[in-house]
C-alpha cells in the first residue's frame, strides 16, 4: 500500500456478506478523503448464500457460488478504489479503537479504527453454509454433498424455513423418484410470514409429491445421522418412524456475536439481547450501549426488529454509512431505518419461484407474485456482474 494511505483514518467493516459489502460500498462513496474503508472477511471469496441450497444438490455449478472480492470497490467510478482495502482475516475481538485479527496485516495483528460497522450476520447449518474459508475447499464440499444426495433414495429434511423448502422442491424436481420428506416443528412452515404462505408451499409440495410433516420434531441421535448411504430410522418425537438414507438439517440461525461478547458493558445486557443474542442498537444503528457511539451494527446481527434479510439489511447499511459521515463532520447522526413488512423471493423448484410479502396492515392481503423464469444455475452470471466481476468466459467462474 502507498505510504500516504497509511495516514488515513480507518472505518472498519467486519463481515463481507451481502450487507457488509453494501455498507463498505456506501461508505467508500461518501467518506471524506481523510478516511478509508477496511472491509475484513475470513473468506477468500464472496459466498452467494442464496445459491447454496441449490448448488448443494445440483451438480456442475458449485464453483459459481464463490465470487472474488476484486470488484467490491470498483463499481463506482467516483470511488478511489486504491484508498480502500479488502482484508482476508478474521476479527477475533473488538476493543475501543481496535479490531484484533487472527493474522498479521500491514505488519500488525490489529487494525486501528475511528468507526466500526459489525455486519457478521448469522450462521446456518451446512449445507446452507460451508465451514471452509477457501473456495477450493468449498467447491469440494458441495461436490461431496451432491454425491451423497445422488446416492440416497430417501431424504428427510429438518426445518421448514427457506433453505429446507428450497432444497426439498429442488430435490424433487431433479430426482422425482426419490422419497422426499420435510419435518417442521410448528404447525406452519415459514412462520414469520402470513399463514397464506404456508398454504401456497403446501400446495406446491403436494404438486411435486413431497411429504410435509408439521407439529413434530426429529430426534437427533448422539453423533448425528449416517452419511454413508445406508438405510436408517429417523425417529420423531410423536413416535412416528421414517426410513431415510440421508438427513439434511435446515434449522435455525445462530448470531455471529463472538467478537463483542467480551466488550465491557455499561449496564447488564446493554450490548447483546439475552433473548436472541443479537446486538442491541439505537434507531441510528449505533450500539445502544452509550459507551460505544462509534460502534454500529447492521444486517442480521443487529437487533433492529426488522426482518432478517438482505434487502432490509441494505437499508440499514445505507443509514449507518450516512450517520458515520455525520459523526466525522461533527454532526449528530439522524438517519434511521423504516421497518417494512417481511418479504422474500423463494424458489419452489428449478424454474418456479414466488415473491411473497406480508400485508401492510393486520387483516390485509399479502403480496404474491409468481415467476417461471428460473434457471438451474439461478442466473448466476448476473450475480457475478452485480458483484463487479463480469464473466467473459466459463473459466472466469473458477477465479
Amino acid at each position: 500500500m502507498a505510504s500516504t494511505l497509511s495516514t488515513l483514518s480507518n472505518v472498519v467493516v467486519v463481515g463481507a456478506s451481502y450487507v457488509g459489502v453494501h455498507a463498505a460500498q456506501q461508505l467508500a462513496a461518501i467518506l471524506p478523503v481523510t478516511h478509508r474503508v477496511v472491509l475484513v472477511e475470513p473468506h477468500s471469496h464472496f459466498h452467494h448464500l442464496f445459491a447454496f441450497p441449490r448448488f448443494a444438490v445440483t451438480p456442475s455449478h458449485e464453483h459459481k457460488a464463490f465470487i472474488p472480492y476484486t470488484g467490491v470497490f470498483g463499481q463506482d467510478a467516483n470511488v478511489n478504489k486504491a484508498a480502500h482495502e479488502v482484508v482476508q482475516a478474521r476479527v477475533v475481538a473488538l476493543t475501543p479503537g481496535r479490531a484484533e485479527l487472527d493474522r498479521e496485516w500491514e505488519g500488525r495483528s490489529h487494525i486501528p479504527f475511528d468507526y466500526v460497522v459489525v455486519a457478521t450476520g448469522t450462521r446456518l447449518r451446512p449445507p446452507g453454509t460451508v465451514q471452509s474459508d477457501d473456495k477450493r475447499a468449498g467447491v469440494a464440499y458441495f461436490q461431496d454433498y451432491q454425491a451423497k444426495v445422488q446416492k440416497a433414495g430417501s431424504i428427510v429434511l429438518i426445518g421448514g424455513g427457506a433453505v429446507g423448502i428450497q432444497m426439498a422442491t429442488d430435490l424433487k424436481e431433479l430426482y422425482p423418484d426419490k422419497d422426499i420428506t420435510l419435518v417442521h416443528s410448528r404447525d406452519k412452515v415459514m412462520p414469520r410470514f402470513d399463514a397464506k404462505f404456508h398454504d401456497i408451499i403446501e400446495e406446491r409440495f403436494n404438486e411435486l409429491g413431497i411429504r410435509l410433516i408439521t407439529n413434530s420434531r426429529v430426534v437427533i441421535p448422539e453423533g448425528g445421522f449416517p452419511e454413508d448411504g445406508s438405510t436408517f430410522t429417523v425417529d420423531l418425537v410423536d413416535g412416528e418412524k421414517l426410513q431415510a438414507q440421508l438427513v439434511i438439517p435446515a434449522t435455525g440461525q445462530t448470531p455471529n456475536n463472538e467478537l463483542v461478547r467480551d466488550l465491557p458493558e455499561s449496564s447488564p445486557n446493554s450490548i447483546l439481547n439475552p433473548a436472541n443474542g443479537f446486538i442491541r442498537v439505537n434507531p441510528t444503528l449505533q450500539f445502544k450501549d452509550p459507551a460505544y457511539p462509534n460502534f454500529f451494527a447492521v444486517g442480521d446481527i443487529a437487533d433492529t426488529g426488522a426482518h432478517k434479510a438482505a434487502r432490509p439489511g441494505a437499508g440499514q447499511a445505507e443509514a449507518a454509512a450516512r450517520n458515520i459521515v455525520s459523526l466525522i463532520q461533527g454532526k449528530t447522526p439522524t438517519e434511521t431505518i423504516t421497518i417494512s413488512p417481511a418479504g422474500i423471493h423463494l424458489t419452489l423448484g428449478l424454474e418456479k419461484s414466488i415473491v411473497f410479502r406480508n400485508p401492510e396492515s393486520e387483516g390485509g392481503e399479502p403480496t404474491k407474485i409468481w415467476r417461471d423464469d428460473g434457471a438451474e444455475d439461478m442466473h448466476i452470471e448476473n450475480v457475478w456482474t452485480r458483484r463487479g466481476v463480469p464473466v467473459k468466459s466459463r473459466d472466469d467462474y473458477h477465479l
